[in-house]
């Protein structure tokens, strides 16, 4: 066995490092899937709004990443009768990241890519910002989330 050999053998690659930090993330995402499951479909909706709220006041997409892919889960779910995976919901968090996530055909990087566009679409615009304010003042739990 090579030195190198040896060092893997103790730290891991940086493949299952990587996997490692994301696990705190997904058992998160996991943990929220019975409680929306309960949901119905206008309190899914609202509780975008809610994400979006979250943003608004402060809270980084970080911030609400394993609510927000949750949500997305349960609505693949109700809408395309498709679940993600864990490792799905791992490549989400690493495409959020910024980083590169490789997957064969047929493994559902279509499905991966809807987590983080969802989680990034939430963040308001500068524009949308200055219309809501407008709109409703700085009473923010009275806003009104329209596309």
């Amino acid at each position: 066995m090579g030195f190198w050999d040896f060092l893997t053998n103790i730290f891991g690659t940086r493949n299952e490092r990587v996997i490692e930090d994301l696990i705190p993330v997904l058992e998160e995402v996991n943990s929220r899937e019975s409680d929306l499951q309960k949901q119905s479909d206008t309190q899914l909706r609202e509780m975008t709004s809610g994400l979006r709220l979250r943003l608004v006041k402060g809270e980084t997409v970080e911030d609400i990443m394993a609510d927000a892919f949750a949500l997305v889960r349960e609505a693949s779910v109700r809408v395309l009768k498709m679940r993600h995976f864990d490792v799905q919901v791992y490549g989400a968090i690493i495409l959020h990241q910024g980083k590169i996530s490789e997957m064969k055909t047929g493994e559902g990087k279509t499905l991966v890519a809807t987590m983080p566009s969802f989680l990034n679409a939430l963040e308001p615009s500068e524009e949308w910002l200055e219309l809501a304010e407008k709109r409703w003042g700085e009473d923010w739990d009275k806003w009104i989330f329209e596309p």
